[in-house]
């Protein structure tokens, strides 16, 4: 793998660069740097601006030999027992893209334009080997994630979901979470990579109610991050 670091610190880490082809040990590696890819870019942040305040970044990572579903988990899983799980390789169709669309309707601001704006064309393969997660219902797909499969770890690049209010119920978002988790466990996996959360409380708090869980501190260490998104020292 040859890539080019950009590199910029204004009371942040900033990185990016652009790889077409990464192999799945090279994977691994990277996201214990605390990097996460859409497409073929490649990129890791401390510090964001959302909603018009610096907020501080926490890569994420799930410990699978610590993990064990909470009861709140249990009941997501119990709920779903009705829905088809399918696992394959990563492809975007029309199924998918329209799913896509219904689901970015969620959002009020920093809306995607395209499913493209996370994936490449061939997000099976392009940068590196990925999967998808896909859940139906009545053979209708209600969600699908897709996450990439490094040697050791696995992780999750992007879930979306039919936003229905009668499927709230459902937390759809989790419940792949949680079959991404089983499907790595069940492959001998040692981690799963789930995005960043904040340090301050957002809307990606539910990254952080999960057992084993790790925070990436910056320094080049991983710490442990308890239930309660408090970090440990």
């Amino acid at each position: 793998m040859q890539v080019i670091i950009v590199y910029s610190r204004c009371f942040m880490i900033k990185d990016m660069f652009e790889c077409a082809v990464v192999d799945p040990l090279e994977m691994d590696v990277l996201w214990a740097m605390g990097f996460r890819h859409f497409g073929t870019t490649f990129f890791r942040y401390e510090v964001q601006i959302h909603h018009g305040r610096p907020v501080h970044v926490m890569p994420l990572r799930i410990d699978l030999g610590r993990f064990q579903p909470s009861r709140s988990q249990k009941r997501i899983i119990r709920r779903n027992k009705d829905l088809d799980v399918f696992f394959r390789k990563a492809a975007i169709d029309e199924e998918k893209e329209r799913l896509f669309t219904a689901h970015k309707s969620r959002f009020k601001e920093n809306v995607p334009d395209t499913i493209y704006n996370f994936f490449s064309e061939l997000p099976g393969q392009v940068p590196c080997p990925a999967q998808e997660c896909c859940l139906f219902q009545e053979n209708i797909l209600v969600a699908a994630g897709f996450f990439d499969l490094g040697q050791s770890a696995v992780s999750s690049v992007y879930t979306f979901f039919d936003p229905a209010p009668a499927l709230g119920r459902r937390s759809l978002g989790i419940y792949v979470l949680l079959q991404q988790l089983q499907y790595a466990a069940d492959m001998g996996k040692t981690y799963l990579y789930p995005g960043y959360a904040y340090r301050e409380p957002s809307f990606y708090d539910y990254k952080k109610n999960f057992a084993g869980l790790e925070y990436y501190d910056w320094t080049g260490a991983w710490m442990p991050l308890d239930k309660t998104g408090q970090t440990k020292q």
